[in-house]
């Protein structure tokens, strides 16, 4: 179990800040064209590192403005694909939203460039919140008297890795009908993005919720760490998530894909519609420097897995090769 961190941002401030960015113009050009705006759509999960790196790249680059819009991965990919929003960068929390629901047709290359781990967050009002370890959670979870919320699937990764989660639980735990039980509890507490659950959490509406690791230590709440061979996060164990896997939408309306379980991996792209590619070409770079966007992530609990393979290498443009690898 993991106490608050200390001196981190709070919900409301991260979404002030996030409403004062989004509220400085939609287009390429603010009014009057005196500056330049940048759209940035990202998972919820990004919001706390993405402000303060839009916030320093803003400072080293007067005259632009980068504006910010939270919501879950594959609602952010969404509204590229099916709504045809314009947007010059696309940080995904699953780099498989990428390639499933934007390359080839909305982008065409993607990087791998963070990871996290699946947590059990609750907060100081959280019913038996004294009681929850690693080897109870799923018992208290499953209280009647307790409530817990949890991200749709269909729309955001971190929904659909706590389903993931609680298949691998039941096998871990050997608990026969667990995942079955936990799933169909408490599902009026779903929302469309992780980071809606907070004010769930923060309000009592709920006592627990799944989320990632990250986002519980950015917004000082406590968090239970769950086993690695169960939490999406370590490597070494690829091949046990793999055994999981969750029926989601598909790129078209009544399609079902199947999503397996693996290691929990980030993504980023500038999808082809990019009303600024070269300013995108240089926000991706900033944020891919180690000293400096990569710097942030590392401190808001996002590690960096800078450089790693990608399948469309021959595709990513030359200045960003240096965070990417050939496929092996």
């Amino acid at each position: 179990m993991r106490k608050p961190f200390p001196g981190l941002l709070s919900v409301a401030a991260v979404i002030t800040g996030l409403m004062m960015m989004q509220s400085c113009g939609g287009g390429k050009r603010a009014e009057g064209g005196s500056r330049e705006t940048l759209i940035v759509f990202h998972a919820g999960s990004l919001s706390v590192p993405m402000k303060r790196i839009s916030e320093i790249f803003m400072e080293e680059n007067p005259g632009i403005t980068v504006q910010l819009e939270a919501a879950g991965s594959r609602a952010c990919a969404r509204k590229i694909s099916d709504l045809g929003r314009r947007c010059d960068v696309m940080a995904s929390a699953d780099y498989v939203v990428i390639d499933s629901l934007l390359i080839p047709d909305h982008a065409t290359w993607n990087i791998k460039f963070a990871s996290n781990e699946m947590a059990v967050v609750f907060s100081g009002r959280s019913k038996r919140r004294d009681e929850i370890d690693s080897g109870n959670w799923y018992d208290i979870l499953l209280d009647p008297s307790v409530a817990f919320g949890r991200s749709d699937p269909d729309a955001d990764p971190c929904g659909y890795r706590t389903v993931m989660t609680i298949r691998l639980a039941e096998k871990y735990y050997g608990e026969s009908g667990l995942a079955e039980r936990m799933l169909a509890k408490d599902n009026r507490f779903m929302r469309p993005k992780e980071t809606d659950l907070l004010a769930l959490l923060e309000t009592g509406t709920v006592d627990y919720i799944f989320l990632y690791r990250s986002v519980a230590q950015q917004h000082g709440l406590p968090f239970m760490i769950l086993p690695d061979e169960i939490n999406l996060k370590d490597p070494r164990f690829t091949e046990t998530y793999g055994s999981v896997s969750v029926e989601i939408s598909g790129k078209v309306p009544g399609e079902k894909i199947v999503r397996r379980g693996a290691p929990m991996v980030y993504g980023i792209t500038i999808p082809s519609n990019s009303p600024s590619p070269q300013l995108a070409l240089r926000f991706v770079d900033f944020i891919l420097d180690s000293g400096k966007g990569m710097k942030v992530m590392e401190e808001a609990g996002q590690p960096s897995v800078v450089p790693s393979e990608s399948d469309t290498w021959d595709e990513i443009p030359t200045a960003l090769k240096k965070y990417a690898k050939p496929p092996a």
